[in-house]
């Protein structure tokens, strides 16, 4: 058998307390972007927009997080920028503001844009710091990050739905102090991702090896595509939940919009839930293995949601949840694993390929809405989750390392 090929990264326990600090982060950030597709029915009944126009919102969003993040990570894989983390929240905070007090559908979309900025400048690096602090347990550690994203987009719909959809647009303004408090959680992590940075320079910490795969740059590039593909039957679906499962609800069952949100909230919890199981899950069993269940195993649940009575949409959009979503720790680890070295290249990719994704999918979604109806759209999507049987195409990287 060839030898394994190495490169280092800064090695370490891993280190809890930084972990859970920059998922609590995560929690906040995206807390406060799923406030706006939460407010959704507010705006379309305060502004009479059509469906299209709710999906424009949610494109110019996803366009400004998604483009921008892999110019960011392949930067920062060159020269880190600890207190990027900072500036990507006051651009949120920024946005959250300007949203509060928005007199036409023009604002919304500025504020919006703001917004999807300060997800395109927090992604790559915060995903960097959890990797740092990993300690080798890649998979536990994205897991952990990624359970405080999903957390936080189930509270957000919770909160808006408490705090804003009772009282008016005017009271967005008060997300604007939990952003404060993200700056300030973000202060500490960026002094001691400082500090980590100072110390690898002046090589006085020990290094752990990273293994290399030796699969052709072919492969490399074909086994990426078929993850980018996996990621958009993932987030073309999830979308449709995310952005019309309100109205979905309200539509079908008569359901109102506080207790859409409510639904609503079930399954972004069962998201968080399922976010948490995925990595601890990749890094014993392999990756390539709960990709597959969790993408493609969704699929009978997807296909049956659009048919049953209300009870079971909700049981059903827990399940779904729990199983599609812990597909993107497992995606994530896995793409760093085929490019080895490049963690933020990694993440500004596949985040923003996904909130890309999600954006165009809210769009296309929201025009065959106006032509068809909302339960249409989700009978189409049920069956988006198929897709998961190109995963029989990735290597097992487990192997190749073995």
């Amino acid at each position: 058998m060839k030898s394994i090929n190495t490169n280092t990264e800064i090695a370490q326990k891993t280190i809890y307390s930084i972990l859970f600090t920059i998922s609590f982060s995560h929690f906040i950030n995206d807390l406060l972007q799923a406030v706006i597709p939460s407010v959704y029915p507010l705006f379309k009944e305060k502004f009479d927009l059509n469906f299209t126009q709710i999906g424009m919102i949610t494109l110019i969003y996803q366009v400004t997080a998604s483009i921008l993040q892999p110019f960011v990570g392949m930067y920062t894989d060159k020269k880190s920028k600890p207190y990027s983390l900072i500036f990507g929240m006051s651009f949120t905070l920024l946005g959250l503001f300007i949203a509060s007090i928005a007199s036409s559908f023009y604002y919304l979309l500025f504020s919006v844009a703001l917004i999807g900025i300060g997800s395109s400048v927090f992604h790559p690096e915060s995903s960097r710091v959890a990797y740092l602090a990993s300690g080798g347990k890649k998979g536990l550690a994205q897991s952990i990050f990624q359970l405080g994203g999903n957390a936080g987009s189930a509270v957000g719909p919770l909160l808006a739905a408490l705090i804003v959809i009772p009282f008016g647009q005017s009271y967005i303004i008060w997300f604007c102090l939990i952003a404060l408090t993200g700056i300030f959680v973000l202060y500490k992590v960026t002094v001691w991702y400082s500090g980590q940075l100072e110390l690898k320079q002046q090589n006085k910490i020990a290094t752990i090896k990273t293994a290399r795969h030796h699969l052709s740059q072919r492969k490399i590039t074909f086994s990426l595509m078929v993850l980018l593909a996996l990621i958009f039957s993932k987030y073309f679906y999830l979308t449709s939940i995310t952005s019309y499962y309100t109205f979905f609800l309200i539509e079908k069952f008569n359901v109102s919009i506080q207790g859409s949100q409510i639904y609503l909230f079930t399954f972004l919890g069962a998201v968080a839930a399922g976010t948490l199981i995925g990595g601890p899950l990749g890094d014993k069993f392999g990756r390539k293995y709960v990709i597959w269940i969790s993408i493609l195993g969704a699929a009978p649940f997807t296909l049956l949601l659009p048919y049953v009575s209300l009870f079971w949409v909700g049981i059903l959009s827990i399940v779904i949840g729990l199983i599609i979503s812990s597909a993107f720790s497992a995606i994530l680890v896995y793409a760093t694993e085929l490019l080895p070295g490049k963690v933020g290249l990694v993440a500004g990719l596949f985040f923003g390929f996904a909130f890309g994704m999600g954006g165009l999918g809210s769009a296309i979604l929201g025009k065959l809405a106006d032509e068809t109806s909302i339960v249409y759209i989700f009978k189409v999507c049920a069956f988006l989750p198929l897709i998961g049987v190109i995963t029989g195409f990735l290597p097992n990287l487990e192997s190749k390392k073995a």
